[in-house]
């Protein structure tokens, strides 16, 4: 196999965030006291939560910011006179312990891991992305965590890939490979960084993007013979 750097992002790519955030939003509501309407207090907080990460990912909000700035909007929108900044601390307490494998993570990320060097890529928050990481049991194969609150840049920044090199293995950047699932953030990184990418897309959606993947699969289990097969150069 020609890859010896694979640089894995964490949320919907080997974790499954969805899953894991659903659960921890509801948990978070009840423990302060609310009851009615959390479905629909969720999907609000979804969509408010994604246009503040874009922010964020443009460097247009700080993530302490982020984090506290998503429940304030929800709680608003409905009229809610709950604790913000309570919210984001039972939150983020939750999501380090509700952790949901993708189907073949620990597979591929073990395989590879007898190939090269394993990394992840998040742009989520340090200690709690680590403390999922450990829930997981996916630690025993990765050999570093990059950030984007450690590093102080998120994805798509070629700064960030530039930090996140610096942790691994000596290479070339034709043995470089990023998995992730986001056209926008990993995908897109990857073109910039100049090194190759693998789009995780179990849905299956259309690139309407300018971002341009060197291979796509559907399923984790597709990566490692889908590599393996790419000539030695």
């Amino acid at each position: 196999m020609k890859h010896k750097l694979f640089l894995f992002d964490l949320d919907d790519t080997l974790l499954d965030f969805r899953a894991s955030e659903k659960r921890s939003f509801a948990r978070t509501l009840q423990e302060l006291g609310a009851r009615d309407g959390i479905d629909q207090l969720f999907v609000d907080y979804q969509a408010i939560n994604v246009d503040l990460w874009k922010r964020f990912e443009r460097g247009e909000v700080a993530k302490d910011f982020l984090k506290v700035e998503r429940f304030r909007r929800t709680f608003l929108a409905h009229g809610l006179e709950l604790d913000a900044e309570a919210a984001s601390s039972l939150y983020l307490e939750s999501l380090s312990e509700t952790v949901v494998l993708i189907d073949g993570a620990a597979s591929v990320c073990a395989a590879l891991a007898e190939i090269g060097e394993v990394g992840v890529i998040t742009n989520g928050v340090d200690h709690i992305q680590r403390r999922r990481i450990a829930s997981s049991g996916l630690n025993q194969h990765i050999s570093f965590i990059s950030t984007s609150e450690a590093c102080g840049f998120a994805k798509p920044d070629s700064r960030f890939f530039e930090y996140t090199v610096k942790m691994a293995r000596a290479c070339a950047k034709a043995e470089m490979i990023i998995v992730g699932d986001r056209l926008d953030a990993d995908i897109l990184g990857a073109n910039r960084f100049g090194i190759e990418s693998c789009w995780f897309n179990p849905e299956r959606l259309a690139n309407e993007t300018d971002a341009v993947p060197d291979y796509e699969v559907g399923s984790l289990r597709e990566i490692v013979p889908a590599l393996d097969a790419l000539p030695v150069t």
